[in-house]
């Protein structure tokens, strides 16, 4: 019976010729020794992957090259792995490649892991013990400080049973990664197998894959579909993260892929040329590493040339850790998302330098010497550590106040399902308002935004105090705030009360119209004026006229009766009282239900009027979707 998969990679690491491969072999069976030049030379060149089954589960184990030629081949191997079988010879002891392949995996972020003190066939008793103390001492500090060390040998066989209980230990200790993610795989090998086409194998650090699914091969952007999938060598219809998987997709050319290419799905990811990132020197660098520095970037199975620029010094030394900026020689060849991890290495002389977490692409370099550019760097690294808080960052930062689903989605590199989980948790702490369905604001965000046109409309009342309220598209003009989120807004302020609306305009709650005696008067005056004529109403003169008003006051009169909805504009400069415009509809409706049109020019007989007056009132109706116009006739609209 087939064991049980388990989504977890281990991976050897140490110096060359320690015996790595041999003890891989040993364990699994498999020689992962595959290329000619690695049999003839007796060491890995390429990565090796090996299915292994612990106890009743199977997991993959990379065996990643020791020598110091092909760092940046280990390094592409032990990106996706959860644990490591750290590899140090009985013989030799600590080497260089030793300490390097242990500074990377810290950086790396590996947090598992036991220690194989290899060929103790070749040395005395009291070597070993040596040799065991001294690599105690060695890793004094460290995430493997407490970690096994087992001694054994792939030759005799001795200390095997020991290694292989550690081993199980080992990989019950290490929590599967979450499934729920984009799915991404680093491609790390390419090849074509006759009758099935285009292979590429490697580990998903994140995700998903299902034969049938659609997939994007960066850098080039070409979209193909699964066709078969194989984890630890065997056939399957699904490949998640954390496992070696090939995934068979035909429609792509396998000369034309290499290391360092991504697999993943269409719109979320796009290759990028900046990117911010927060970097950990290593203790043992001596040089120190200035602003501007050429480096070998090194992140999921890429190494690119890159420019490193920091944030808050013009140099950092060893031990320290900063936030950078990284400029790409080669932005075609990478794609990377919010938390991954990435090594940095000198040209001359070539070592490790340093390592982190890359925080998010940029889509330029950020000016560092402004306050609030650092301030929100810092921000954006702490949050991208946490899915939850990465996403209510991206919420609070949004552009334009708010964001939708779909973008967020894109941003925070997170599928809808996850997504929506924590939003939900992030609305129903307060944290985030929820502006419809899918339209999303941060509460300080929201609480900034309503003051706003709270203010707006304080200074509205202040400046008019004698109007009902604001018009909501003035309102909206004002406060150039993006349409949906005023809308959201506008309905959350009226929802709370904390605006009315009053005659289709919006007002404070506690706002009441101010008139002088002389005011209410003139307004009393010019309404009965229009009242009495009902549709042969007054010009502007003849109303100053009347109430021997100046023209200023008859236009603030005239303003405040529109805007109390005593008075209408049905074209500039012609206005009618509202009871006579609602008249004059129930006279058309009527006359149109019982003849089913009405000729244009009839309607000034029905409202004992003139042409002047009657056909101004009837484009009005058209206006406002009451009527509709065929040549000369006037019929009802649906509902009118």
């Amino acid at each position: 019976m087939d064991a049980a998969q388990k989504n977890i990679t281990l991976g050897t690491a140490g110096h060359i010729d320690h015996g790595k491969t041999a003890l891989i072999k040993c364990l699994t069976g498999c020689d992962t020794d595959l290329l000619k030049a690695e049999k003839e030379r007796g060491m890995s060149i390429d990565l090796g992957f090996a299915p292994c089954t612990v106890s009743d589960l199977e997991v993959g184990i990379v065996d990643v090259p020791g020598h110091e030629n092909f760092i940046k081949t280990m390094v592409a191997g032990a990106t996706g792995i959860d644990g490591v079988i750290f590899v140090i010879a009985a013989d030799d002891g600590v080497m260089p490649q030793t300490r390097e392949h242990l500074d990377i995996l810290t950086l790396l972020g590996v947090g598992h892991g036991i220690v194989a003190l290899t060929k103790v066939d070749c040395v005395e008793a009291a070597r070993t013990e040596k040799v065991t103390a001294e690599v105690e001492d060695f890793l004094v500090g460290t995430f493997l400080e407490n970690a096994p060390i087992l001694p054994v040998s792939s030759i005799t066989g001795k200390g095997f049973d020991t290694f292989y209980e550690a081993l199980k230990e080992l990989v019950d200790a290490i929590e599967p990664k979450k499934t729920d993610g984009v799915f991404r795989l680093p491609v790390e090998r390419t090849f074509s197998v006759k009758g099935y086409g285009t292979v590429v194998t490697g580990i998903p650090v994140a995700g998903t894959v299902k034969v049938g699914d659609e997939v994007v091969l960066f850098p080039h952007g070409t979209k193909g579909r699964v066709k078969a999938v194989q984890v630890y060598k065997r056939n399957s219809d699904t490949a998640m993260v954390g496992q070696c998987a090939a995934l068979n997709v035909p429609q792509w050319d396998h000369k034309n892929i290499e290391r360092g290419n991504t697999v993943t799905l269409a719109k979320y990811f796009s290759p990028e040329q900046w990117y911010l990132c927060r970097l950990r020197v290593l203790a043992s660098v001596k040089t120190p590493l200035k602003t501007g520095a050429n480096v070998k970037f090194h992140t999921g199975t890429s190494e690119v040339l890159a420019t490193v620029y920091l944030l808050e010094a013009n140099r950092v030394v060893g031990g320290d850790d900063c936030l950078i900026q990284v400029r790409l020689d080669r932005p075609q060849r990478i794609v990377a998302a919010p938390g991954d991890r990435f090594i940095v290495r000198s040209l001359s002389p070539v070592q490790t330098i340093g390592g982190g977490t890359i925080v998010e692409a940029l889509p330029a370099r950020l000016k560092r010497n402004q306050p609030q550019v650092l301030r929100d760097a810092e921000d954006r690294a702490r949050a991208v550590l946490v899915e939850r808080d990465f996403v209510e960052y991206c919420i609070k930062t949004a552009e334009a106040f708010a964001v939708n689903e779909g973008e967020l989605s894109v941003r925070a590199k997170m599928l809808p399902g996850p997504l929506k989980d924590i939003l939900t948790k992030l609305t129903g702490d307060g944290k985030v308002v929820n502006l419809d369905s899918k339209l999303f604001i941060h509460c300080d965000t929201a609480r900034d935004v309503q003051q706003k046109l709270i203010d707006i409309v304080g200074d509205f009342h202040r400046s008019k105090p004698e109007s009902p309220g604001l018009g909501v598209e003035q309102l909206y003009d004002t406060s150039r705030v993006r349409k949906d989120v005023f809308d959201g807004i506008v309905k959350l302020l009226t929802s709370q009360g904390k605006l009315v609306e009053r005659k289709h305009r919006l007002a404070l709650p506690e706002h009441r119209e101010l008139f002088s005696d002389d005011e209410q008067e003139l307004l009393r005056s010019v309404e009965s004026l229009f009242k009495t004529r009902p549709f042969n109403p007054p010009k502007i003169e003849e109303v100053a006229e009347s109430t021997k008003a100046g023209a200023e006051e008859i236009q603030k009169v005239l303003r405040i009766l529109i805007e109390q909805e005593h008075l209408v504009r049905v074209e500039n400069g012609l206005l009618f009282h509202s009871e006579a415009v609602e008249q004059a509809r129930e006279i058309l409706t009527s006359y149109i239900k019982k003849e089913g049109g009405l000729e244009s020019v009839k309607f000034k007989y029905l409202l004992n009027t003139t042409r002047k007056f009657a056909i101004p009132l009837l484009d009005y109706f058209d206006r406002i979707g009451v009527t509709r116009r065929a040549g000369y006739t006037r019929h009802l609209r649906t509902g009118g």
